[in-house]
Protein backbone atom coordinates (compact mmCIF):
# COMPACT_ATOMS: atom_id res chain seq x y z
CA UNK A 1 0.00 0.00 0.00
CA UNK A 2 1.20 3.49 -0.86
CA UNK A 3 0.72 6.35 1.61
CA UNK A 4 0.97 10.00 0.67
CA UNK A 5 3.25 11.69 3.18
CA UNK A 6 4.42 15.29 2.91
CA UNK A 7 4.58 15.41 -0.87
CA UNK A 8 5.67 11.86 -1.67
CA UNK A 9 4.11 8.42 -2.03
CA UNK A 10 5.84 5.93 0.25
CA UNK A 11 5.29 2.30 1.22
CA UNK A 12 3.06 1.94 4.27
CA UNK A 13 5.98 0.49 6.28
CA UNK A 14 7.95 3.67 5.62
CA UNK A 15 5.11 6.10 6.39
CA UNK A 16 6.36 7.51 9.68
CA UNK A 17 5.96 10.70 11.67
CA UNK A 18 8.04 12.02 14.55
CA UNK A 19 7.18 11.14 18.16
CA UNK A 20 7.40 14.92 18.73
CA UNK A 21 4.58 15.64 16.27
CA UNK A 22 1.84 17.48 18.17
CA UNK A 23 -0.78 15.51 16.29
CA UNK A 24 0.49 12.44 18.16
CA UNK A 25 1.34 14.15 21.45
CA UNK A 26 -1.84 16.20 21.85
CA UNK A 27 -4.28 15.34 19.08
CA UNK A 28 -3.41 18.74 17.62
CA UNK A 29 -4.52 18.48 14.02
CA UNK A 30 -7.51 18.01 11.76
CA UNK A 31 -8.73 15.34 9.38
CA UNK A 32 -11.35 14.31 6.87
CA UNK A 33 -12.82 10.90 6.10
CA UNK A 34 -13.72 10.74 2.41
CA UNK A 35 -15.25 8.07 0.18
CA UNK A 36 -14.32 6.87 -3.29
CA UNK A 37 -17.17 5.34 -5.29
CA UNK A 38 -16.53 3.85 -8.72
CA UNK A 39 -13.47 6.04 -9.19
CA UNK A 40 -15.41 9.12 -8.05
CA UNK A 41 -14.25 10.94 -4.88
CA UNK A 42 -17.53 11.92 -3.25
CA UNK A 43 -17.89 15.65 -2.57
CA UNK A 44 -14.15 16.22 -2.40
CA UNK A 45 -14.52 20.00 -2.59
CA UNK A 46 -16.86 20.04 0.40
CA UNK A 47 -14.47 17.85 2.40
CA UNK A 48 -11.51 20.09 1.61
CA UNK A 49 -13.50 23.19 2.48
CA UNK A 50 -14.41 21.71 5.87
CA UNK A 51 -10.75 20.76 6.41
CA UNK A 52 -9.77 24.37 5.73
CA UNK A 53 -12.42 25.64 8.16
CA UNK A 54 -11.27 23.21 10.87
CA UNK A 55 -7.64 24.25 10.37
CA UNK A 56 -8.52 27.94 10.47
CA UNK A 57 -10.49 27.46 13.68
CA UNK A 58 -7.44 26.06 15.46
CA UNK A 59 -5.03 28.57 13.84
CA UNK A 60 -3.26 25.86 11.86
CA UNK A 61 -1.94 27.44 8.66
CA UNK A 62 -1.87 24.89 5.85
CA UNK A 63 0.77 25.64 3.19
CA UNK A 64 -1.00 23.61 0.50
CA UNK A 65 -3.67 24.87 -1.86
CA UNK A 66 -7.00 23.10 -2.16
CA UNK A 67 -6.00 21.88 -5.62
CA UNK A 68 -2.74 20.44 -4.28
CA UNK A 69 -4.62 18.48 -1.65
CA UNK A 70 -7.24 17.34 -4.16
CA UNK A 71 -4.51 16.15 -6.53
CA UNK A 72 -2.80 14.34 -3.65
CA UNK A 73 -6.04 12.53 -2.74
CA UNK A 74 -6.57 11.39 -6.33
CA UNK A 75 -2.91 10.45 -6.76
CA UNK A 76 -3.06 8.24 -3.64
CA UNK A 77 -6.13 6.41 -4.92
CA UNK A 78 -4.56 5.86 -8.34
CA UNK A 79 -1.30 4.62 -6.82
CA UNK A 80 -3.24 1.96 -4.91
CA UNK A 81 -5.38 1.08 -7.96
CA UNK A 82 -8.59 1.72 -6.06
CA UNK A 83 -12.07 2.36 -7.41
CA UNK A 84 -14.00 2.05 -4.15
CA UNK A 85 -12.33 3.03 -0.90
CA UNK A 86 -12.24 5.05 2.28
CA UNK A 87 -9.75 7.93 2.30
CA UNK A 88 -8.29 9.45 5.45
CA UNK A 89 -6.72 12.88 4.94
CA UNK A 90 -4.84 14.07 8.02
CA UNK A 91 -3.07 17.34 8.76
CA UNK A 92 -1.02 17.56 11.98
CA UNK A 93 0.44 20.61 13.66
CA UNK A 94 3.89 19.14 13.02
CA UNK A 95 7.02 18.61 15.07
CA UNK A 96 7.46 20.70 18.21
CA UNK A 97 8.66 20.06 21.74
CA UNK A 98 7.03 18.43 24.76
CA UNK A 99 5.22 21.63 25.69
CA UNK A 100 1.74 22.59 24.52
CA UNK A 101 2.85 25.68 22.59
CA UNK A 102 1.66 25.23 18.97
CA UNK A 103 3.80 28.14 17.70
CA UNK A 104 6.90 26.00 18.27
CA UNK A 105 5.70 23.64 15.53
CA UNK A 106 7.28 25.21 12.47
CA UNK A 107 5.80 23.07 9.71
CA UNK A 108 2.56 21.06 9.54
CA UNK A 109 2.54 17.55 8.15
CA UNK A 110 0.00 15.90 5.84
CA UNK A 111 -0.65 12.27 5.09
CA UNK A 112 -3.32 10.43 3.12
CA UNK A 113 -4.39 6.80 3.49
CA UNK A 114 -6.70 5.14 0.96
CA UNK A 115 -7.98 1.66 1.78
CA UNK A 116 -11.09 -0.50 2.06
CA UNK A 117 -13.57 -0.02 4.90
CA UNK A 118 -16.56 -1.96 6.21
CA UNK A 119 -17.94 -0.14 9.23
CA UNK A 120 -20.98 -2.37 9.71
CA UNK A 121 -21.71 -5.92 8.48
CA UNK A 122 -23.79 -5.95 5.30
CA UNK A 123 -26.86 -7.52 6.91
CA UNK A 124 -27.53 -4.45 9.06
CA UNK A 125 -28.13 -2.31 5.97
CA UNK A 126 -31.06 -4.62 5.23
CA UNK A 127 -32.25 -5.56 8.72
CA UNK A 128 -31.33 -2.40 10.62
CA UNK A 129 -29.20 -1.68 13.68
CA UNK A 130 -30.16 -2.08 17.32
CA UNK A 131 -28.44 0.77 19.16
CA UNK A 132 -28.23 2.04 22.74
CA UNK A 133 -27.70 5.26 24.66
CA UNK A 134 -24.33 5.48 26.43
CA UNK A 135 -23.53 7.35 29.67
CA UNK A 136 -20.65 9.36 28.18
CA UNK A 137 -21.95 12.78 27.18
CA UNK A 138 -20.89 14.75 24.13
CA UNK A 139 -18.38 17.55 24.73
CA UNK A 140 -20.17 20.86 25.26
CA UNK A 141 -20.02 22.94 22.03
CA UNK A 142 -19.03 25.93 24.17
CA UNK A 143 -15.86 24.03 25.15
CA UNK A 144 -15.00 22.62 21.74
CA UNK A 145 -17.00 23.27 18.60
CA UNK A 146 -18.23 20.05 16.96
CA UNK A 147 -17.58 21.76 13.62
CA UNK A 148 -13.83 21.26 14.24
CA UNK A 149 -12.99 17.77 13.01
CA UNK A 150 -9.90 17.40 15.17
CA UNK A 151 -7.60 14.46 15.81
CA UNK A 152 -8.75 14.28 19.43
CA UNK A 153 -11.58 11.73 19.39
CA UNK A 154 -11.23 10.52 22.98
CA UNK A 155 -14.79 11.58 23.81
CA UNK A 156 -16.11 9.38 21.01
CA UNK A 157 -13.72 6.55 21.86
CA UNK A 158 -14.92 6.43 25.47
CA UNK A 159 -18.48 6.20 24.16
CA UNK A 160 -17.45 3.49 21.69
CA UNK A 161 -16.00 1.44 24.57
CA UNK A 162 -19.37 1.63 26.29
CA UNK A 163 -21.08 0.58 23.06
CA UNK A 164 -19.05 -2.63 23.10
CA UNK A 165 -19.75 -3.18 26.79
CA UNK A 166 -23.47 -3.00 26.01
CA UNK A 167 -23.06 -5.50 23.15
CA UNK A 168 -24.15 -3.05 20.45
CA UNK A 169 -22.48 -1.61 17.34
CA UNK A 170 -23.43 2.05 17.71
CA UNK A 171 -24.95 4.37 20.28
CA UNK A 172 -26.57 7.74 20.80
CA UNK A 173 -24.59 10.34 22.73
CA UNK A 174 -26.54 12.99 24.62
CA UNK A 175 -25.29 16.48 25.37
CA UNK A 176 -25.06 17.92 28.89
CA UNK A 177 -28.69 19.07 28.67
CA UNK A 178 -29.94 15.60 27.82
CA UNK A 179 -30.69 16.29 24.16
CA UNK A 180 -29.56 13.89 21.45
CA UNK A 181 -26.31 15.17 19.90
CA UNK A 182 -25.15 12.43 17.54
CA UNK A 183 -23.87 8.88 17.60
CA UNK A 184 -20.26 7.90 18.34
CA UNK A 185 -19.33 8.25 14.66
CA UNK A 186 -22.55 9.02 12.81
CA UNK A 187 -25.28 11.63 12.52
CA UNK A 188 -28.81 10.59 13.39
CA UNK A 189 -32.10 11.30 11.59
CA UNK A 190 -35.56 10.70 13.04
CA UNK A 191 -38.72 10.44 10.92
CA UNK A 192 -42.09 11.32 12.44
CA UNK A 193 -45.32 11.64 10.46
CA UNK A 194 -43.51 11.96 7.14
CA UNK A 195 -41.00 14.60 8.28
CA UNK A 196 -37.26 14.17 8.92
CA UNK A 197 -35.61 15.71 11.99
CA UNK A 198 -31.94 15.83 13.00
CA UNK A 199 -30.04 17.55 15.84
CA UNK A 200 -28.41 20.89 15.11
CA UNK A 201 -24.69 21.53 15.47
CA UNK A 202 -25.48 23.64 18.53
CA UNK A 203 -26.49 20.42 20.28
CA UNK A 204 -23.09 18.85 19.63
CA UNK A 205 -23.62 17.31 16.19
CA UNK A 206 -20.93 17.35 13.52
CA UNK A 207 -22.21 18.81 10.26
CA UNK A 208 -21.35 15.71 8.28
CA UNK A 209 -20.88 15.72 4.53
CA UNK A 210 -23.28 12.78 4.19
CA UNK A 211 -25.65 14.62 6.53
CA UNK A 212 -25.59 17.59 4.15
CA UNK A 213 -26.26 15.24 1.24
CA UNK A 214 -29.39 13.95 3.00
CA UNK A 215 -30.70 17.52 3.28
CA UNK A 216 -30.16 17.94 -0.47
CA UNK A 217 -31.80 14.61 -1.27
CA UNK A 218 -34.79 15.23 1.01
CA UNK A 219 -35.46 18.52 -0.76
CA UNK A 220 -35.23 16.79 -4.16
CA UNK A 221 -37.61 14.07 -2.95
CA UNK A 222 -40.01 16.65 -1.47
CA UNK A 223 -39.61 15.22 2.03
CA UNK A 224 -39.78 17.92 4.73
CA UNK A 225 -36.55 18.07 6.77
CA UNK A 226 -35.32 20.33 9.57
CA UNK A 227 -32.91 20.61 12.47
CA UNK A 228 -34.69 20.15 15.79
CA UNK A 229 -33.98 19.45 19.44
CA UNK A 230 -34.48 15.73 20.06
CA UNK A 231 -34.70 13.61 23.18
CA UNK A 232 -34.59 9.84 23.52
CA UNK A 233 -38.38 9.95 23.80
CA UNK A 234 -38.52 11.32 20.24
CA UNK A 235 -36.33 8.49 18.99
CA UNK A 236 -38.29 5.81 20.84
CA UNK A 237 -41.54 7.06 19.27
CA UNK A 238 -40.22 7.72 15.77
CA UNK A 239 -41.69 6.02 12.75
CA UNK A 240 -38.21 5.48 11.31
CA UNK A 241 -34.61 6.24 12.25
CA UNK A 242 -31.43 6.15 10.22
CA UNK A 243 -27.80 7.12 10.64
CA UNK A 244 -25.37 8.70 8.21
CA UNK A 245 -21.62 9.04 7.98
CA UNK A 246 -18.77 8.78 5.53
CA UNK A 247 -17.97 5.27 6.72
CA UNK A 248 -21.51 4.22 7.61
CA UNK A 249 -23.11 5.81 4.51
CA UNK A 250 -26.87 5.55 5.21
CA UNK A 251 -28.00 2.79 7.58
CA UNK A 252 -31.37 2.13 9.28
CA UNK A 253 -32.00 1.74 13.01
CA UNK A 254 -34.80 -0.52 14.26
CA UNK A 255 -34.28 -0.43 18.05
CA UNK A 256 -33.00 2.00 20.66
CA UNK A 257 -32.46 0.88 24.24
CA UNK A 258 -34.47 -2.28 23.60
CA UNK A 259 -37.47 -0.33 22.32
CA UNK A 260 -38.69 -1.14 18.82
CA UNK A 261 -38.80 1.77 16.41
CA UNK A 262 -41.85 1.84 14.14
CA UNK A 263 -42.65 -1.67 12.97
CA UNK A 264 -39.12 -2.87 13.65
CA UNK A 265 -38.07 -2.79 10.00
CA UNK A 266 -36.34 -0.21 7.77
CA UNK A 267 -39.04 2.17 6.57
CA UNK A 268 -40.11 3.63 3.22
CA UNK A 269 -38.60 7.10 3.66
CA UNK A 270 -35.24 5.59 4.60
CA UNK A 271 -35.44 3.40 1.50
CA UNK A 272 -36.10 6.41 -0.74
CA UNK A 273 -33.20 8.34 0.76
CA UNK A 274 -30.85 5.37 0.45
CA UNK A 275 -31.77 4.77 -3.19
CA UNK A 276 -31.23 8.45 -4.02
CA UNK A 277 -27.92 8.48 -2.11
CA UNK A 278 -26.61 5.51 -4.07
CA UNK A 279 -27.31 7.36 -7.30
CA UNK A 280 -25.78 10.59 -5.99
CA UNK A 281 -22.39 9.17 -5.00
CA UNK A 282 -21.60 8.17 -8.58
CA UNK A 283 -22.10 11.64 -10.02
CA UNK A 284 -21.41 14.20 -7.26
CA UNK A 285 -17.66 14.22 -6.94
CA UNK A 286 -14.23 14.28 -8.54
CA UNK A 287 -12.96 11.59 -10.90
CA UNK A 288 -9.53 10.26 -10.02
Amino acid sequence: MKIYLDGALVDSAEAKISVFDHGLLYGDGVFEGIRLYGGNVFRLEQHLERLEYSAKAILLTMPWSRKELADAVCETCRANQLKDAYIRLVVTRGVGDLGLSPWLCKKPSVFIIADKIALYPAKYYVEGLEIVTVPTRRVNPAALSPAIKSLNYLNNILAKIEVKQFGALEAIMLNDQGFVAECTGDNIFVIHKGKIFTPAAQQGALKGITRDAVFDLANELNIPIEEHDLTRYDVWNADEVFLTGTGAEVIPVVKLDGRQIGDGKPGPIFSRVLEAFRRLVLVDGTKI
